[in-house]
């Protein structure tokens, strides 16, 4: 098989349906095997005011009770990812939409609680391929949202950055694996107010140097974590930035490096 590609998008190229549909149209051109990962945080918690449920975050992260469930669950797993899918079939691109319960992909824990109680949120434990190889193999697009399971019964609310990565980390165990993280920046800036400001190469001594120097933004710091994570279990190539970044050659991006 050819290198696969995991890609995860999140921010504009979710909330906006113009950016999501031109991305989409994008996405469908893409030559070989290729896994999308998305999120869909904004628009749950849009629902849930309207539904006059309480969202709270802690650190950027979200509480999830069981009502912050639910909404989740048909956001993530309804609306966008059938969206997405359906986007994906108008463009000749065949595509299937998976929560980790689909075909037993990805199993989690529910995270214990410590200084805080996230309710129910996942980390994974474990990525099955088999099911996801025979449908790369079939030219089969899965398209995969921010939900995993506990094999017991339970749906738990997951990070997309940490689905993109496990995945890429499961493959890369067999194939030349590449993660690509979408998202609204032209990747890690060094002032967040310039988006030329791109640290086009990061390692893991410049990544020390940068959070030495307080260079790097809390919300790029679990991104980058998973990066690392990912490069440390064998992912071939890590690239962070705009979506622009898999079609433009021209465009500016972060490449995570040994």
């Amino acid at each position: 098989m050819e290198a696969i590609k995991v890609i995860k998008i999140g921010g504009n190229s979710i909330d906006d349906s113009a950016a999501l549909q031109e991305f989409l149209i994008n996405f469908s051109q893409i030559k070989g095997p290729k896994i999308l990962v998305h999120g869909g945080g904004k628009l749950a918690t849009k629902l849930a005011k309207q539904l006059n449920v309480t969202t709270e975050m802690v650190v950027g992260r979200r509480i999830t009770n069981a009502e912050n469930l639910d909404i989740i669950t048909m956001v993530y797993a309804g609306k966008i990812n059938k969206n997405i899918v359906v986007a994906l079939q108008k463009n000749k691109c065949n595509a299937i939409g998976f929560t980790g319960a689909d075909g037993n992909t990805i199993t989690s824990v529910k995270r214990p609680i410590k200084e805080i109680d996230y309710g129910f949120v996942g980390d994974v434990t474990q990525v099955n391929i088999e099911l996801l190889e025979m449908l790369l193999e079939n030219n089969i697009t899965p398209v995969f949202c921010a939900i995993t399971h506990d094999k017991k019964g339970q749906l738990l609310n997951t990070n997309a950055d940490t689905i993109a990565a496990e995945l890429a980390i499961a493959f890369a165990q067999k194939h030349q694996t590449e993660l690509y993280y979408c998202f609204d920046k032209n990747g890690v800036l060094l002032d967040i107010n310039d988006e030329n400001s791109v640290v086009e190469n990061i390692n893991s001594n410049t990544y020390k140097e940068l959070l030495d120097a307080q260079l790097i933004f809390d919300g790029m710091l679990p991104k980058l974590n998973n990066c690392f994570h990912a490069l440390n279990n064998q992912v071939f190539k890590i690239h962070v930035g705009t979506s622009e970044m898999l079609f433009n050659p021209n465009v500016k991006y972060t490449t995570i490096q040994p």
